[in-house]
């Protein structure tokens, strides 16, 4: 069989690639090489939908940024994925920093984005009166918002499943070829399991987008794994302030912010660094300390003893410092969609309207009937009223077994994410689809639970549910049983 669409990564950009493209009338594959989606960047990042005004003027990322913002809140609400247009500040400490503010401001113009201001420093006080007291005064911008990246990559994937995608997961790429003479020209892409024929490739494969260039050939892609780390804290420090809080940028990125985070915890970093290995997502002592320091130079009562559990994630820095979405110079076939780092997130649902629309022209496709952009809200004790309880319970007695104390989860909630269209397979799949394991105690009371379930669904023995897939086994044999 050959698929007219073959997508390599699964993270935000992939996920929302195939959901786009499954408005064509093609036959689409998803591979990814972990056990689950949204496995790099897309579950370790600051959760920001930017604005706009920080991509240079004239940029591919300028250009996404903006669109996919706008795009951003639709996006959500077909895909019954919370989003919020809290805004933003960035903050200045100094004359210097003022100046960066200017050029801020300009390249908010530049770029066509609206509702961007500069403040002094009482109007950010009244805005935000927990920010420090030595800032002179803030960009203000009303246009952007927080979003939870794994959440939406897991709608779009599920959504993109029921209009007809095929997911394969465990599936990394080990090596690619073309054949002009197969049906008219054909990519042959490996894994160790089995190999796919593919029309069209899209390589949204992130720290890996160049090893994976690579294997046809395009030495063209030059990425750098940059780690960034955080610190999230409990929902009793998530309003501490209402909005992202920036630093001025400098020339690693963005800086350290503080956010609340649409599940009403309060996050702190990242920091930026370059590491060898895009997979090395370990926090170091020097690292958090770094990021907590910054982070209480922004506002003084974020403490870290509020950390209920800190991590990192991996930007894919491309060296020409902007994304790179466009065919292959080796084979027109070949789509690269590179360097997607922040603004990666505000920008994935235009790099998926972008991307889909050259593959309908690559490939001269139409769209096809039926597509349904919706991805039904799945149920959410915690969010439901008494009424949709008792309904719910009424329904299946599994709603009203909570599970997970911490974040009311229902025994229910985490058997739908099991059965969805591309559901969890491991602990941790769960957890970000349900919030199973999130709170205070991080899984120490629901853990063996959701194993229990999982086991369950998936007919299996305990000791084979793993906490992320791979070698990652939480159980390895019995102790003692019971009699009987």
């Amino acid at each position: 069989m050959i698929y007219d669409v073959l997508i390599i990564g699964a993270g935000v950009s992939g996920a929302l690639i195939a959901r786009e493209i499954s408005r064509l009338d093609l036959k689409i594959a998803i591979l990814e090489k972990s056990n689950d989606v949204a496995m790099g960047a897309s579950k370790a990042n600051s959760g920001i939908v930017h604005g706009g005004f920080d991509a240079l003027p004239g940029t591919v990322k300028a250009k996404m940024n903006v669109r996919g913002t706008a795009l951003m809140p639709e996006v959500c609400r077909e895909l019954a994925v919370p989003f919020k247009n809290n805004g933003s500040l960035v903050l200045a400490f100094s004359d210097e920093d003022r100046q960066m503010l200017e050029e801020l401001r300009g390249r908010a113009e530049a770029n066509g984005v609206k509702g961007v201001s500069i403040i002094g420093p009482d109007e950010v006080r009244e805005l935000e009166p927990n920010v420090s007291g030595d800032v002179v005064a803030a960009l203000r911008c009303d246009s952007s918002g927080i979003v939870c990246p794994y959440e939406l990559t897991i709608a779009a994937t599920e959504n993109a499943r029921s209009n007809g995608a095929e997911l394969f997961r465990n599936s990394p790429v080990t090596g690619i070829s073309f054949d002009a003479e197969d049906n008219g020209g054909a990519f042959t892409v490996v894994t160790p399991d089995r190999s796919f024929k593919a029309r069209l490739v899209i390589n949204a494969a992130g720290c890996f987008a160049g090893e994976v260039a690579g294997m046809i050939g395009d030495d063209s892609l030059t990425i750098t794994p940059r780690r960034g780390e955080y610190y999230l804290l409990d929902k009793s420090a998530g309003t501490l302030v209402s909005r992202t809080i920036f630093q001025c940028p400098n020339k690693y990125g963005k800086g350290v912010l503080v956010t609340p985070s649409v599940d009403g915890n309060l996050l702190i970093g990242p920091n930026n660094y370059a590491v060898e290995d895009g997979d090395d997502v370990a926090t170091t002592p020097e690292g958090l300390d770094f990021v907590a320091t910054l982070g209480a130079k922004s506002v003084p009562k974020a403490s870290v003893r509020d950390c209920i559990t800190s991590f990192s994630g991996n930007r894919a820095h491309e060296e020409g410092n902007d994304f790179v979405i466009a065919p292959s110079k080796v084979n027109k076939y070949f789509i690269n969609v590179a360097g997607i780092e922040s603004p990666g997130l505000s920008s994935a649902p235009a790099i998926a309207e972008y991307v889909a629309a050259m593959a309908a022209e690559t490939l001269g496709a139409a769209k096809k009937t039926g597509f349904d952009p919706v991805r039904p809200e799945p149920f959410r004790f915690r969010h439901a009223t008494d009424e949709q309880r008792a309904e719910a319970i009424a329904k299946d007695p599994a709603y009203g077994r909570i599970i997970c104390r911490c974040e009311n989860v229902t025994e229910g909630e985490i058997i739908d994410a099991i059965r969805a269209p591309g559901g969890a397979l491991d602990v941790d799949g769960v957890k970000r689809r349900t919030r199973a394991g999130m709170g205070r105690c991080q899984g120490g009371f629901c853990g063996s639970k959701v194993v229990e379930l999982l086991a369950r669904e998936a007919g299996v023995e305990m000791n084979e549910i793993t906490k992320f897939g791979g070698g990652s086994k939480l159980l390895y044999e019995e102790t003692k049983r019971g009699e009987g």
